[in-house]
């Protein structure tokens, strides 16, 4: 069905108000709905899922240290109204059809808020997932400025649930960046980004069979039905829930934060007149120095804050947001197809109307300092595996190391340590890996014989390691990890303990078991009896959490060496001493209060 682009006004999503205010936390309640949503005034109302009954769902505001508790609803109905794949791991006949659980993603939170896949649960929590803790999530958002975004995890059906409409955009705000004096109010908009298809009728299209391949690789296996496929990309492209929408803007400086909320489509995005894009921020918050650039890429999850200056432009004046990026990404014809300049190669158009009013907005030439993460820091450099490979069924997967998400737990980084993970793509597509928990830094890409590898597991690179693009040199929760490179990124894992996920943000990629859970241990504390932790004071617990018994006073019960009168003395022996440099064991240095 070919929809006439831009006739419709972009929608804003509306900002959330807590439905109370504690001293601590503010709480909040949201609801996912089945309800109708007007994609373009050309279609009938199509049926999907929204948190609040919105797509996108409300956006959520808050600020640094600032706690957050959701209660996050399931009030969907008992039948999925896209077609489930019972093969799939947490997806077989005896699992409810409509399982959710929500992660926000680019959150430092505890496991039991985390969104684990197997956290889910039904309608008024019926039914409860194996690692299910509680509806109330705890956010305490004890992280710098950033976009984040909330959607649905839940294990085997994530890709039909996002797909259905469970996203939403979540903004911490801080006052290192209020300072800076960007555009606000009116001038911050959201940009959430989401290719969909349409049956004639308006419902939403979404494939029920692999149909990308022939037919099964291996001889006499059938493909089920319905089925996963490795990947969906369609020809509408949606912002904020509108397809291919207008936005009138002023000439004047705007600043969007554009989320890729699509389950496998890149964008390489442009501005049809050729001006920049300065890009402020990435996944993590703000970068060190505003970046201008020709194009952006923007993977599946990735988060980009930008500004777009309009004000050399004239009133009637239009541009658009262009695509240019294959589909799948990185595949030129005939394997890939380029985007169609009249469907999927737009995006949006930005319509110019009168300035009403001077723009005081700044974009500064220093945004932020990023301290940079050192390999002379890392504890242990790990080595993950991007595979291809064929399913009980014959259908092409991927897999991290060639195991699959239920798989023994391998990576267990200690707490606070820095690690080292080199990514060896040896699969044959670019894949967002994004990993739960923490921000990490991007090292380098550095090309290796795949081949080679894959025969012999033996690593060779063919080429010097190429730097990340200069927007890329920020906080990050999703790395482009491009096929024959290894992409290696450096992270502190910290502050929680617990496990949490690492997995490929192509929906398809990951229910089909293209996700590995990691875990966050405890370090073991060197000392035995006594606490000889640094900084150790009486009275304190040491880094290992274990009780300290010295509890301030000395044991030993040498007698006192000064030559002062006793009358003078605490107490004839030494049991107590306020400058004991360590305590205990008590040592021939101790000196008793009156010296």
């Amino acid at each position: 069905m070919k929809l006439t682009p831009f006739i419709d006004q972009l929608p804003i999503p509306q900002y959330l108000t807590p439905l109370e205010r504690h001293k601590c936390f503010s709480y909040y309640e949201i609801g996912m709905k089945e309800f109708f949503h007007e994609f373009h005034s050309e279609l009938t109302p199509t049926k999907i899922w929204g948190y609040e009954g919105q797509f996108p769902g409300p956006l959520v505001n808050v600020n640094s240290g600032e706690c957050a508790h959701i209660k996050w609803k399931n009030e969907l109905p008992d039948k999925h109204f896209l077609p489930i794949d019972r093969t799939l791991h947490g997806s077989s006949e005896h699992m409810p059809d409509v399982r959710t659980v929500v992660h926000l993603h680019g959150a430092e939170v505890e496991p039991e808020s985390d969104g684990h896949p197997e956290a889910w649960f039904t309608n008024n929590y019926h039914t409860v997932g194996a690692v299910f803790d509680s509806p109330v999530y705890k956010y305490n958002n004890n992280q710098r400025a950033a976009t984040l975004w909330y959607h649905d995890h839940a294990v085997g059906i994530t890709r039909l649930n996002v797909y259905a409409g469970l996203v939403g955009m979540y903004i911490i705000r801080d006052e290192e960046e209020r300072k800076l004096n960007l555009p606000s109010g009116a001038y911050e908009i959201p940009l959430i980004i989401a290719d969909r298809g349409f049956n004639e009728d308006g419902s939403l299209f979404y494939s029920d069979t692999t149909n990308v391949r022939p037919g099964p690789v291996q001889p006499g296996l059938t493909f089920p039905h319905p089925s996963v496929t490795p990947g969906e990309a369609f020809e509408n492209i949606t912002v904020n829930g509108k397809v291919w929408p207008y936005l009138e803007v002023e000439p004047r400086k705007y600043r969007f934060r554009i989320l890729n909320a699509s389950n496998e489509r890149f964008y390489k995005m442009n501005l049809s007149n050729g001006q920049k894009i300065i890009q402020i921020g990435s996944d993590g918050g703000l970068l060190e120095t505003p970046v201008y650039m020709d194009t952006l890429t923007i993977a599946p999850a990735e988060r980009m804050d930008v500004i777009i200056d309009f004000s050399k432009l004239a009133p009637d004046d239009t541009i658009v947001l262009e695509n240019t990026a294959a589909t799948p990404f990185d595949f030129p014809p005939p394997v890939g197809t380029l985007p169609d300049p009249e469907t999927d190669g737009q995006i949006m158009q930005f319509r110019v109307v009168e300035l009403t009013g001077p723009d005081t907005s700044k974009v500064p030439a220093i945004l932020s300092n990023i301290p940079k993460l050192r390999e002379c820091d890392a504890a242990q450099t790990r080595d993950i595996t991007l595979d291809a490979d064929i399913d009980e069924y014959g259908r092409f997967r991927f897999l991290f190391n060639n195991k699959g998400f239920m798989e023994r737990i391998d990576f267990k980084p200690k707490l606070n340590d820095t690690e080292i993970w080199r990514i060896i793509n040896t699969a044959g597509a670019t894949h967002p890996i994004h990993i739960h928990l923490i921000q990490f830094q991007i090292l380098d890409r550095i090309p290796f014989d795949a081949q080679g590898f894959t025969a012999n597991g033996l690593l060779s690179f063919t080429g010097p390691p190429v730097q990340p693009d200069v927007n890329e040199r920020g906080w990050k929760d999703v790395v482009q990890s491009p096929p024959g490179f290894v992409t290696r990124v450096i992270m502190r894992f910290a502050p929680f303990t617990g496990r949490y996920m690492l997995h490929c943000h192509i929906l398809e990629h990951e229910d089909h078991d293209m996700m590995r859970q990691f875990e966050v241990v405890k370090r073991k504390c060197s000392c035995k009896n006594n606490c000889i932790c640094k900084e150790h004071k009486p009275k304190r617990k040491c880094e290992c959490k274990k009780k300290c018994t010295c509890r301030g006073k000395c044991t030993c019960k040498k007698s006192c060496t000064c030559k002062k009168k006793k009358s003078n003395h605490v107490s004839k022996e030494e049991r107590h001493h306020k400058k004991c440099p360590t305590c205990p064991p008590c040592s021939e240095t101790y000196r008793c209060e009156c010296e």
